[in-house]
C-alpha cells in the first residue's frame, strides 16, 4: 500500500520559533487515491498580522474559538503514520510542525517527505514559476482558495498525482540516473524510482522517439524537411496579394489592423536587396517591425534559395521569434519557409560531458538538483538549448562544465551533439535567427560560426555598437580565474584523483610536491592582485554604473604611480605562476595516451592560457586603441573586481569586416535618428557615405490623444539636491500613483538612486496596498519581474539599465511612466572618457556628437515603453527639469511624438493629471 499525507499550513509569520499555526490542511492519499481531507482552524495565543489576514482572509475572530495546537496535535501526528508526509516547500510546513509537536512533548516526525516544489523543478524544467498557484495553473489544476490551507493542500495532492504519472512514464535510463542522485535531494524518491525501473525494463519496446547516449536517454530532434521550393512571383504582387487577404490575416494575427507602414517597409527591405545596398529604416512602435522585415526575408530566401541572416540583441528574443513569429510567419505565407535559430556553442548541453560528470559522484545540492532536472528535460527538449529551462544559481557553474563550449574533441560519428545538430539546421534553413554577440563573434573569429550569408538583417539596431564592442574587447574577473583554479585543486583533490585513475601516467608526468607549491602561489598571487586593484579603485574611482558599481580607468603610460607599479608587479607574478601551471598540465598532457578521454583536462588548459593571454593585454599591452578599467562592487567582497577592455571605436574594423563584405544589411530599429538625423548612428557604425539608403517610418499611434507629458517646474536640481529631489520624486510618484492605482513603471540612470527611492517609498507604502517590485532588490531576472508586476492590480516598477528597453507591458497593465533623469552617460565613464577625446582631437565637440545623441535615443527607448497599442494611454512624468530650462533639452523633447506637454507646480500637474485621467 502506498500512503501519502499531504500538509499545508497557514500562520502569523515566516519563523517557526516565534509565529504560530493558524490553519492545518491534512489530504491523504492511498494508492493514487484522495480517501480523506482534514482542517482546522488553530488558535496562535496572538494577534494576526494584517498582511497575513490580506493573504489568508484568516481573521482573530475565525481563530478566536479554534483549539490551541497542543489538543490536535496528537491527532495531527497520528495522520501521518506509517506515511510519506508532502508538502509543497517541506522545510517550511514540516519545520513548524515539528516546532510545535515539539513544544507539546511529542516527539518530532521523522517519516519520508516529498516535496512538490523540487519534483516540480525535476519533472517540468520549462515552467515558468513553481509557486503553487502557477504550477497548479500550467498543469490545468483549479485552485478555488489559494492560500487557505485545505484548498493548498487538496491543490498540492492533486499536483502530487500528476508528478507522479510522469515520474512513471520516465524511459528508465532517465529513473536510474536519478535513483544515484536522490540521496542528495531533499524528497525520498526512491522507491518510485526503483518501480519505475523495474517497469521500464519489463517493457517490451522502448520509445521510438527517445535515443540512449552512455546511459543518458535523450529526445531524438527531428530532421530538417527538404520541401520543394516554389514558384513565389513578383514581389509586388506577392506583397499585394497578402496584404490584401485579410481573412488570412485576422485568422493568423486575431484582430488584424491595417499597417501601411508594415508594408512600405517590408517593400524598401526588399528594394534594398535587389540593389545590394545598405539600409537603415527606423519603424515606429505599432509598425509591426518585426513582420516587415521577416516577410521579404523569407521572400528573398526562397526565390534566391540562399540563407539570410537575421541578429537579435538578445537570445530571449531569438526565442520569442523562433516559438512565436515564425510559426505565424508560416501560416501568412503562400510558400513553406525553414528557420533555424543558432547560438554560441554554451547554450548547448554535451551529453559526452554530461555522462562524465555523472561519473564523478553528484556533488552538491544544487548540483544534484541541476543534474535532475538535465536528466528528465534531455528526454522532451529538441534542440539541448539550456534558455529552455531555469537552473538553481549554483547549477549554472556546473553548467559549464557540461556545455558544447567545454568540449575540446571531435564528434565521433556515432555522438550526437545538439550544437552540432543546430548547426545543421541552419545549414539547411532560409532563415538563421541570431543574436549581435554570436554575428559579432562570427565576424572577428577565425573560425567561421553562422555559415555563409551575403544578407543580414539587424533588429534593434541600436544596440549593434555595443555588442561589436564587447566581443572586439574582452571582460575578466576573479570569480572565473578561481572557479578554473578550484576546478584543478591540489593534487590530492578529486579532479587529479579522477585523472590519475582514467590515466595512470599523469603520475610519472607531474611532481605532486611541486604541483601544490605552484598552485598555492597563485592562488595567493590571484587573491592579492584582485584585492590591491579593489583598494586601488576604491580609493581612485570616479562615480558608479547604472547598476551600482565604482569604477577607475586603468592609468595611462605616464600616470602609474607607486600603487599602479606594484599591481603590475603581482599580475606580472600571477601570469607567471599560472604559465608554470599550464606547463605541467602541457607536460601532462603529452603523457596521456588518450586526452581526448579527459576532455575538462584539455578545457582548463584553454582556459589558463586565455587568462595569461587577457592578463598580458590588459596590464603590459599599449596600443592606444583600447580603454581599459575595472569595476569593484563597492560593498561586495575585497576581491569582486571585474576587468575591462574594450575598443574606443568600432566603427573601422565594422566597415572593413562587416559592411564592405556583406551585399545588403538592413539594419532597423524604433529608435535610430537624433533630431531626425542618422549621423549618429551611420558614423558610430562605419557605415561609409552613398553605400546606404535610410527611410523614417512614424508610428501610426494617436499619440496626442493617448499621451499626456507632464514636467514639473518646481523640482529640486537632480545634479545639486539629490536628497531633496528623491523626496520629491517619491511624492510625485505616490500623488500619480494614486490617480492611476499603482500601474507604474519608474525608469532610473543609477542603481543607488532607485535603492534609495525604494527604501523612502518603502516606509511610506508601509500601511498601503501597493506592490514595490525593485530591480537588483526583488529577486528575479527581468522578464520575471516584469511578469509579477502584471499579476498585480496595484503595482509600482523600479528599473534601470535594461529597464529603459525591451519590456512590453501593454494595455492597462501600465498607466504611468516616471523618468527620473535625463538618460546621459556618466561623464567619467572610461569608455566615454576615451571617445570624447578622439572627438576633442578631431576639433569636434564631445557633448553635441556623443553624449547627447546617446542620450537622446536612451530616451527615446524609454518613452516607448508607454505606448504599446493603439489603446494605450497613461502619463509620462519627466523630473529632470533640464527638458524644458536648458539648451539642448529640445532635442529631447523632439525626438519624441508630438504629444501635450503640461507644465507647471507638481501640484497643479497633479489635478491636471486627475481630470485627464
Amino acid at each position: 500500500m502506498e500512503k501519502y499525507v499531504v500538509v499545508d499550513l497557514e500562520t502569523t509569520g515566516h519563523s517557526g520559533k516565534t509565529d504560530k499555526i493558524i490553519e492545518a490542511g491534512i489530504v491523504t492519499i492511498v494508492d493514487g487515491q484522495i480517501t480523506d481531507q482534514y482542517s482546522t482552524f488553530l488558535n496562535p495565543g496572538k494577534p494576526i498580522p494584517n498582511f497575513i489576514s490580506s493573504l489568508t482572509g484568516i481573521k482573530d475572530e475565525d481563530v478566536a474559538n479554534a483549539p490551541p495546537f497542543e489538543e490536535v496535535a496528537k491527532e495531527i501526528k497520528g495522520k501521518f503514520d506509517k506515511a510519506v508526509l508532502i508538502a509543497h516547500n517541506v522545510p517550511f510546513d514540516l519545520g513548524f510542525l515539528n516546532d510545535e509537536l515539539a513544544a507539546c512533548g511529542y516527539g518530532k516526525l521523522t517519516c519520508p517527505v516529498i516535496d512538490t516544489v523540487e519534483m516540480s523543478r525535476i519533472l517540468y524544467p520549462q515552467a515558468d514559476s513553481y509557486k503553487l498557484s502557477n504550477i497548479a495553473a500550467y498543469l490545468d489544476i483549479h485552485h478555488d482558495a489559494p492560500h487557505r490551507a485545505l484548498s493548498d493542500a487538496y491543490v498540492t495532492a492533486l499536483l502530487f498525482l500528476k508528478l507522479r504519472e510522469k515520474l512513471m512514464a520516465l524511459p528508465g535510463e532517465t529513473a536510474s540516473g536519478l535513483q544515484k542522485i536522490e540521496k542528495r535531494l531533499k524528497s525520498n524518491l526512491s522507491y518510485l524510482l526503483e518501480k519505475r525501473k523495474q517497469e521500464a525494463s519489463a517493457e517490451p519496446e522502448h520509445d521510438s522517439s527517445i535515443a540512449v547516449y552512455n546511459g543518458i536517454a535523450y529526445k531524438k530532434p527531428v530532421q530538417p524537411i527538404n520541401t520543394a521550393e516554389q514558384s513565389t512571383g513578383a514581389f509586388g504582387g506577392f506583397i499585394d496579394d497578402l496584404f490584401s487577404d485579410t481573412a488570412k490575416l485576422h485568422e493568423v494575427f486575431g484582430i488584424y489592423e491595417d499597417r501601411p507602414g508594415q508594408k512600405e517597409m517590408a517593400e524598401l527591405i526588399y528594394d534594398a536587396f535587389e540593389s545590394k545596398e545598405h539600409a537603415i529604416i527606423e519603424a515606429g512602435t505599432g509598425i509591426g517591425k518585426t513582420f516587415g522585415y521577416l516577410i521579404p526575408a523569407a521572400y528573398e530566401a526562397m526565390k534566391r534559395n540562399e540563407q539570410i541572416v537575421i541578429s537579435t540583441h538578445t537570445t530571449q528574443l531569438q526565442n520569442q521569434l523562433m516559438e512565436k513569429d515564425i510559426p505565424m510567419l508560416r501560416k501568412l505565407l503562400f510558400f513553406e519557409v525553414r528557420a533555424a535559430i543558432l547560438k554560441g556553442k554554451y547554450h548547448y548541453v554535451s551529453l559526452q560531458r554530461l555522462s562524465q560528470e555523472l561519473e564523478r559522484g553528484v556533488g552538491n545540492y544544487d548540483i544534484a538538483l541541476s543534474k535532475a532536472i538535465l536528466l528528465v528535460w534531455l528526454t522532451e527538449t529538441e534542440t539541448g538549448d539550456i534558455d529552455e529551462i531555469q537552473l538553481p544559481s549554483n547549477g549554472y557553474h556546473f553548467y559549464k562544465k557540461i556545455c558544447a563550449e567545454a568540449e575540446q574533441v571531435t564528434y565521433r560519428d556515432n555522438y550526437f551533439s545538439h550544437y552540432n545538430y543546430a548547426r545543421k539546421k541552419a545549414e539547411e534553413a532560409h532563415l538563421i535567427l541570431t543574436n549581435h554577440a554570436l554575428l559579432c563573434t562570427d565576424l572577428f573569429s577565425d573560425n567561421a560560426l553562422l555559415p555563409s550569408y551575403s544578407r543580414c538583417i539587424i533588429d534593434e539596431a541600436h544596440q549593434f555598437e555595443s555588442a561589436a564592442a564587447r566581443r572586439f574587447g574582452l571582460k575578466l574577473d576573479y570569480v572565473q580565474i578561481q572557479y578554473a583554479l578550484n576546478n584543478l585543486g591540489e593534487w590530492d583533490d578529486s579532479f587529479w584523483t579522477d585523472m590519475r585513475m582514467s590515466s595512470p601516467e599523469i603520475a610519472l608526468s607531474i611532481s605532486p610536491a611541486t604541483w601544490n607549491r605552484v598552485y598555492q602561489d597563485a592562488q595567493h598571487d590571484l587573491d592579492a592582485l584582485f584585492r590591491h586593484i579593489f583598494s586601488y579603485v576604491s580609493s581612485r574611482g570616479r562615480g558608479y554604473t547604472d547598476i551600482g558599481r565604482m569604477q577607475s580607468a586603468f592609468p595611462g603610460k605616464g600616470q602609474q604611480d607607486r600603487k599602479w607599479l606594484g599591481i603590475k608587479e603581482m599580475a606580472d607574478r600571477l601570469i607567471f605562476r599560472l604559465k608554470e601551471l599550464n606547463k605541467m598540465l602541457e607536460t601532462a598532457l603529452k603523457s596521456i595516451s588518450d586526452a581526448d578521454s579527459n576532455p575538462e583536462f584539455m578545457q582548463l588548459y584553454s582556459q589558463l592560457s586565455e587568462f595569461i593571454s587577457a592578463l598580458k593585454l590588459l596590464f603590459f599591452k599599449q596600443d592606444g586603441l583600447n580603454v581599459k578599467w575595472a569595476e569593484i562592487e563597492a560593498k561586495g567582497a575585497k576581491n569582486a573586481v571585474y576587468l575591462y577592455s574594450e575598443p574606443a571605436t568600432v566603427a573601422e574594423p565594422l566597415e572593413e569586416m562587416f559592411f564592405s563584405r556583406k551585399e545588403c544589411v538592413v539594419l532597423t530599429s524604433a529608435t535610430l535618428t537624433m533630431n531626425g538625423s542618422f549621423n549618429f548612428i551611420q558614423k558610430r557604425l562605419g557605415l561609409q557615405e552613398g553605400s546606404f539608403f535610410s527611410k523614417v517610418i512614424p508610428s501610426p499611434f494617436s499619440f496626442k490623444e493617448q499621451i499626456q507629458m507632464l514636467i514639473p517646474e518646481d523640482f529640486p536640481d537632480v545634479r545639486n539636491e539629490e536628497e531633496e529631489f528623491i523626496y520629491s520624486l517619491c511624492e510625485a510618484v505616490l500623488s500619480l500613483a494614486e490617480i492611476t492605482e499603482g500601474r507604474m513603471l519608474i525608469l532610473f540612470t543609477s542603481f543607488e538612486m532607485l535603492k534609495k527611492c525604494h527604501a523612502l517609498l518603502r516606509d511610506i507604502l508601509e500601511d498601503e496596498d501597493y506592490t514595490l517590485i525593485a530591480q537588483g532588490i526583488t529577486s528575479g531576472s527581468r522578464v520575471r519581474l516584469t511578469k509579477n508586476f502584471q499579476s498585480y492590480e496595484k503595482a509600482i516598477l523600479l528599473g534601470t539599465s535594461s529597464f529603459w528597453e525591451g519590456i512590453d507591458i501593454p494595455g492597462a497593465d501600465l498607466s504611468a511612466l516616471v523618468i527620473a533623469r535625463l538618460p546621459f552617460q556618466p561623464p567619467n565613464h572610461p569608455l566615454y572618457e576615451a571617445r570624447a577625446r578622439r572627438l576633442e582631437s578631431e576639433g569636434r565637440n564631445p557633448f553635441y556628437e556623443l553624449s547627447l545623441p546617446h542620450a537622446v535615443l536612451r530616451f527615446r527607448q524609454g518613452f516607448g515603453r508607454l505606448i504599446r497599442s493603439n489603446h494605450d494611454r497613461g502619463f509620462v512624468l519627466i523630473c529632470d527639469t533640464r527638458i524644458i530650462k536648458s539648451s539642448y533639452g529640445k532635442y529631447f523633447l523632439n525626438s519624441v511624438p508630438k504629444v501635450p506637454i503640461v507644465t507647471g507646480s507638481t501640484g497643479e500637474l497633479i489635478e491636471k493629471a486627475r481630470g485627464w485621467f
